[in-house]
């Protein structure tokens, strides 16, 4: 990953490389990563996580369709 410096304005850089981390999960991931997950609630933390990303969708779509 890379940020450009402009300007000697390193505090805009070190933003926009947080940002960039936040968006590809990689402060998420060191979290997980910190102790260690069992199979089995690693398999459900991960269902769990596709159930609520599948209703949020669907949430945003009846949305969009104006049905709420």
């Amino acid at each position: 990953m890379q940020v450009m410096v402009r300007d000697n304005n390193v505090d805009q850089a070190l933003r926009a490389l947080k940002k960039k981390l936040q968006r590809e999960g990689v402060f998420r991931e060191m979290k997980l990563r910190q102790h260690f997950e069992k199979p089995s609630v690693k398999k459900a933390r991960e269902r769990a996580e596709a159930i609520r990303r599948a209703r949020k969708l669907a949430r945003k779509k009846m949305q969009r369709e104006g049905l709420l």
